[in-house]
């Protein structure tokens, strides 16, 4: 008797590169999908959100545009700094000094194009445009930082430069960021399963890969 073939499931990532729960919700999950290795076969999607649409090309002192955000003091923001950090250590995300928020459009083009080119680019930039940000406190609105990160993961450092330039693939990103806001998605990560199980936030490992597995058995019973 052959051995039953893994659930398919398909997973759409909402998130933005400035988001600090966006990195750990991430690594999170695919955790919790290693976990169920041989149970489930996924298909993870990265889909793109904003958190500051209307941000400055300059950016902003992220320490400011917090408190005026959300209404912070300055310590309450880094207890939450603290909190995160912590939160990030548990799954090997290192959240290192962050200076400045930055505008992440362009990146969010970058990421539609590496999809493009093979999902396994796409996760690899994503992965990279996070570390670059919230550990190593670089600028992914810059270009030029933008081009050597594409390089880096393998992608080609002169299309993405090319791409960088001009306006491709930004209707794009705005038809997938109007689809899900549309779909009500204000606050990410959102986590949608088979297009429509919803799991919002950074959740833990052990959270995620409860909903993955309970989510599987229901497609079993009813396929």
């Amino acid at each position: 008797m052959s051995a039953a073939r893994p659930a398919r499931l398909r997973i759409d990532f909402v998130s933005d590169v400035s988001c600090p729960w966006c990195a750990i919700g991430l690594n999170s999950l695919e955790q919790a999908i290693g976990r169920l290795d041989g149970e489930v076969a996924v298909d993870l999607h990265f889909q793109p959100f904003e958190l500051n649409p209307r941000m400055a090309p300059e950016g902003e002192d992220a320490t400011e545009h917090l408190m005026r955000k959300y209404g912070s003091t300055g310590e309450q923001i880094e207890r939450n700094r603290e909190a995160i950090r912590a939160r990030g250590a548990e799954l090997g995300f290192t959240f290192g000094a962050r200076g400045r928020v930055h505008n992440t459009f362009d990146a969010h083009r970058l990421l539609h194009w590496a999809a493009l080119e093979g999902r396994d680019k796409e996760r690899a930039l994503k992965h990279a445009l996070l570390r670059a940000y919230f550990t190593d406190g670089e600028d992914v609105s810059a270009h030029d930082v933008l081009a050597r990160i594409a390089g880096e993961v393998g992608l080609d450092a002169v299309r993405a430069r090319r791409i960088l330039s001009s306006g491709e693939y930004a209707d794009d990103v705005r038809a997938q960021e109007r689809f899900f806001t549309d779909r009500g998605i204000q606050s990410v990560p959102a986590v949608i399963v088979n297009e429509r199980h919803l799991i919002s936030g950074g959740q833990p490992v052990e959270v995620f890969e409860q909903a993955l597995r309970q989510i599987a058995a229901e497609g079993v019973r009813t396929g």
